[in-house]
């Protein structure tokens, strides 16, 4: 199965193309958005060589369950979802920070933790922590949105301050931020599972404030298993995790962190099909439904999406 990393597709009604890390994402008239979510993949802001089979199926399935069961705390952008690897949406116009949402001190939190840092985004983190040990509450850390390179850490204060969202409409995304969050790690327990942390993107339509993108999966999201979490963690051991984290971990080990001079170790088709196998695992686990794997081309998504912009 040929991974899909590229599309060039030209949609009636197409006014412009963006191309993310993963994500080509189509304008329709100014006014919907073609999001296709393809098989790149990407670790510490670097898009890495090799696609991964079935990966955007896997972010673009759960990212829909994920904001059906969210809809009635927010609106958000979806319309349809005319294939596995596709939403079609509601153009919003982005705020310009990600809501990034910490229950476990894990992850970026933990490196910056380790490093003596005590605050994170303007948020005092207590001493005598423990890695991967659960917040008294979760901490709210928001990231500017680079279009390209690093995101960087900013505190709520600063975003204000610059005037990158106001003080109302930021007090609403860390209220909907804390809402989201709650729902996630109350469907994530049924399953078995801790949400540790994920982020969120906002954008407004009409005055009116939208969840966008993908929510919940594992490119935005860290996932414990809870069964055996706190004994690992009483023994200072790694806890047994659902997330991209052990790719980074395979590219850690490998001696890169996306830095300067850096080399990507080589990406076997045995990573490869790995790295797929996984993120299957990940989509099981997550949603409790079965992965089937369905043979997919460009040319298929192309069909699809005409059909479904045909009947807006």
């Amino acid at each position: 199965m040929d991974a899909i990393v590229k599309t060039s597709f030209h949609f009636p009604g197409q006014t412009g193309k963006y191309v993310g890390k993963v994500r080509d994402v189509y304008d329709i008239e100014d006014k919907y958005l073609v999001m296709v979510v393809t098989d790149r993949i990407s670790a510490f802001d670097v898009v890495l060589p090799e696609g991964i089979p079935y990966k955007g199926q896997v972010l673009n399935r759960i990212a829909a369950k994920f904001l059906d069961a969210t809809q009635d705390i927010l609106p958000n952008w979806k319309i349809a979802v005319p294939d596995p690897c596709v939403t079609i949406g509601h153009k919003c116009e982005p705020f310009k920070v990600e809501m990034v949402i910490r229950g476990y001190l894990a992850g970026h939190a933990w490196r910056e933790y380790k490093a003596g840092k005590r605050t994170l985004c303007g948020c005092p983190l207590p001493e005598g922590m423990v890695e991967n040990q659960r917040f008294p509450e979760p901490i709210v850390t928001p990231t500017t949105k680079a279009a390209e390179g690093h995101d960087e850490d900013i505190s709520k204060e600063e975003i204000i301050a610059q005037g990158l969202v106001s003080r109302e409409d930021y007090e609403k995304l860390e209220q909907y931020t804390r809402a989201i969050f709650a729902r996630g790690t109350e469907i994530a327990a049924k399953q078995g599972l801790i949400l540790v942390d994920t982020k969120y993107e906002f954008g407004k339509k009409d005055g009116q404030i939208y969840l966008m993108d993908e929510v919940h999966t594992p490119d935005s999201s860290r996932y414990f298993y809870a069964e055996g979490y706190e004994e690992r963690l009483a023994r200072g051991e790694h806890q047994k995790q659902l997330s991209k984290e052990f790719v980074r971990e395979w590219l850690m080990a490998g001696g890169f962190q996306g830095k300067e001079g850096q080399q990507v170790p080589p990406m076997t088709p045995e990573v490869v099909s790995g790295i797929t196998d996984r993120y299957i695992e990940l989509y099981e686990h997550i949603t409790g439904d079965r992965f089937d794997k369905e043979d997919y081309s460009v040319e298929t998504i192309e069909a699809h999406v005409r059909a479904a912009l045909a009947a807006l």
